[in-house]
């Protein structure tokens, strides 16, 4: 299905969740997308392995959470729907999980909805923001289709590197978790820049230039700042870790500069 056009669409702008999808080969993306996402493979021509990489970490993230006892999900910075998508994911590990999925991007909160069309009943796209957190919890479509007497898992991925301290989003995420209860999971990636900075710093730079012409511009982190959105939680093993070894299947056939770049963790609500 092809990009549903908004009337204040402005494909002149790269949008971070379009330069996504063309780095996973999506359709749903414009010429200043793909040129953004072909000047990222100049600058680091790994980026499109993480990118994948990054899918495959969500598909085990919702798996960890399916197989915890987890049953609804609030993922937020969806960003624009690719290949298996949370529901799916969720759905394959435990039939009749509720999803509701939020983000900013007035289109992409459209395109979801034309895609999810077909499953009101467990399904929901909010457009929303997470720097608005209490507005994402108090909205009729969450209330509708999450139990926060239930176990919540919630996903912010590939969403976190985009806002600034400025915003506290450290206070977002607290608002979130404050309202699951125990047995809850958060599922977080975050970009860092520490290991760029010691080994390739005109990359790293370069890199973020792409992002700063987009609608968007990107905030690496360090590992201690990006740790203290787990406050409160008890990470699940192996604790913080780039995106690739995750728990991931077969670690050994990821280049080793790909490491240390992009990280994640889960963790859960005592």
């Amino acid at each position: 299905m092809e990009l549903l056009m908004a009337s204040n669409l402005d494909v002149s702008v790269p949008n971070i969740a379009r330069i996504y999808d063309a780095m996973l080969g999506g359709k749903d993306n414009f010429a200043a997308d793909r040129e953004a996402a072909d000047r990222l493979l100049e600058v680091e021509p790994m980026s499109g392995l993480y990118a994948r990489q990054h899918r495959a970490y969500i598909g085990r993230a919702v798996r960890l959470m399916a197989e915890c006892g987890v049953r609804q999900f609030l993922d937020i910075g969806t960003g624009l729907p690719t290949m298996d998508n949370v529901h799916q994911i969720a759905h394959r590990h435990a039939p009749g999980s509720h999803v509701v999925y939020v983000d900013n991007d007035p289109a992409v909160c459209a395109h979801a909805r034309a895609l999810l069309a077909g499953d009101p009943g467990t399904v929901a796209v909010i457009q929303e923001d997470l720097r608005n957190p209490e507005r994402i919890l108090a909205h009729r479509d969450t209330r509708r289709l999450i139990d926060f007497d239930e176990p919540l898992g919630i996903l912010i991925t590939g969403v976190l590197h985009f806002i600034p301290d400025d915003d506290d989003p450290h206070r977002a995420i607290g608002v979130l978790t404050e309202a699951m209860c125990s047995g809850g999971h958060l599922a977080i990636s975050h970009i860092t820049d520490e290991e760029a900075r010691r080994t390739r710093p005109s990359d790293n730079q370069s890199g973020l230039a792409v992002f700063a012409k987009s609608n968007a511009p990107m905030r690496p982190r360090n590992r201690a700042d990006i740790e203290r959105f787990l406050d409160g939680l008890e990470p699940r093993d192996p604790g913080l870790v780039c995106i690739t070894r995750w728990r991931a299947t077969n670690p050994a056939v990821i280049p080793a500069d790909l490491r240390d770049v992009w990280l994640a963790a889960v963790a859960r609500k005592p």
